[in-house]
């Protein structure tokens, strides 16, 4: 997982790789160059189709996120192993998982693409000592907004590789950086189904994945029909699995004249990625409009979120149906009309999601 851009302090927390707890680990080649080349003597060929084995301990398509938790036992039963990146850090993946990156790498190689692992496995314990960390030195409310929920992060299963870009020799490591260059990715994504990746957060799909569109973060499923299935038909993990509705949401930015076209468009992403953790289906999402913008709802949003100082506020509304056996906080079967969401925008610049609800 990528979040770099917050501050140095969570980027150093979450970006850095950890030693797993439990797991049954080898140790890797000293570089990723050196074990890329093995490949590279090796594979001749395309890449043989891969399927379960039915020897495997672990689900290859288990799905982790918001919603779903890392399966009992996982992290006693995967094999892992480390190895390091071209910047010194040391990053563990699940075993099939790294021998499948390593074919990829190898073969977007031949075509002058270079990559390298960034962040992989993350353990539970690590992430909730982050987490705890956080809390103490940030306050519980900044920790559940800047760090993923102990438990519920796909990294936790060594199955999610965060890639970085290295170009003309130079390390490509922060995420406002690796954005730019849309040709390179579009060259990885391509081949990611050859060997049983998939990218596994898209882009207008943040209400079912919870995140914003990340080029970087690839999925093994240990399955190359599978994964050419879930790219050709542009869908999630979620939607293949049967876990989410593949609808067409209707999306209304309208117009301001106090806010730029891009600026709505990123409030309503942070507006979905936090709907995904709802469990229902959206129907659509608005801009209420430039009148929401006044001093008396900034003075409230301040209020609201103790040890701010926001400077603008913006509110959007969504409907939404609740799935056949409810939620926790919404009632079955029911359709929601105009429910609230407040953003605020901080001395910064950086835009945040304060409040929401009736």
């Amino acid at each position: 997982m990528k979040k770099r851009i917050i501050a140095a302090a969570l980027a150093a927390a979450l970006c850095m790789s950890f030693v797993g707890c439990g797991s049954k680990t080898e140790t890797a080649a000293e570089t990723d160059t050196a074990a890329s080349s093995a490949v590279s003597e090796t594979k001749d060929d395309a890449p043989v189709k891969s399927t379960q084995d039915e020897a495997s301990t672990i689900d290859y398509l288990a799905l982790v996120n918001k919603l779903n938790p890392l399966p009992d036992n996982w992290e006693d039963s995967i094999e892992t192993v480390h190895m390091t990146n071209s910047v010194g850090d040391d990053v563990e993946v699940e075993k099939k998982a790294y021998d499948a990156y390593l074919a990829l790498k190898a073969d977007l190689e031949k075509e002058g693409i270079y990559v390298d692992l960034d962040s992989a496995r993350r353990s539970v314990a690590e992430q909730q000592r982050i987490m705890d960390d956080f809390t103490k030195e940030y306050g519980a409310d900044y920790a559940a907004k800047t760090v993923a929920k102990p438990g519920y992060s796909e990294h936790h299963t060594g199955l999610a590789l965060d890639l970085y870009l290295i170009v003309d020799g130079e390390d490509i490591v922060l995420n406002e950086d690796m954005i730019q260059y849309t040709d390179i990715w579009a060259k990885i994504h391509e081949k990611l189904p050859e060997y049983g990746f998939i990218l596994r957060y898209l882009e207008d799909k943040e209400h079912i994945t919870g995140y914003g569109y990340e080029p970087w973060h690839i999925r093994y499923i240990d399955n190359t029909d599978t994964a050419k299935e879930i790219t050709e038909k542009g869908i999630t993990l979620e939607e293949y699995l049967g876990a989410a509705k593949t609808t067409d949401i209707a999306v209304d930015l309208g117009s301001s004249e106090l806010y730029t076209e891009e600026e709505l468009k990123e409030m309503a992403v942070q507006v979905k990625c936090k709907f995904a953790g709802f469990g229902c289906e959206l129907i659509s999402i608005r801009y209420a409009g430039d009148e929401a913008a006044t001093e008396e709802n900034l003075a409230r949003v301040n209020a609201a979120d103790d040890g701010n100082n926001y400077v603008k506020v913006a509110e959007f509304l969504t409907d939404f149906h609740t799935p056949k056996e409810g939620t926790a906080v919404f009632g079955a079967d029911e359709d929601k009309k105009d429910y609230t969401w407040w953003l605020a925008q901080d001395e910064e610049g950086g835009w945040q999601l304060v409040d929401w609800g009736y």
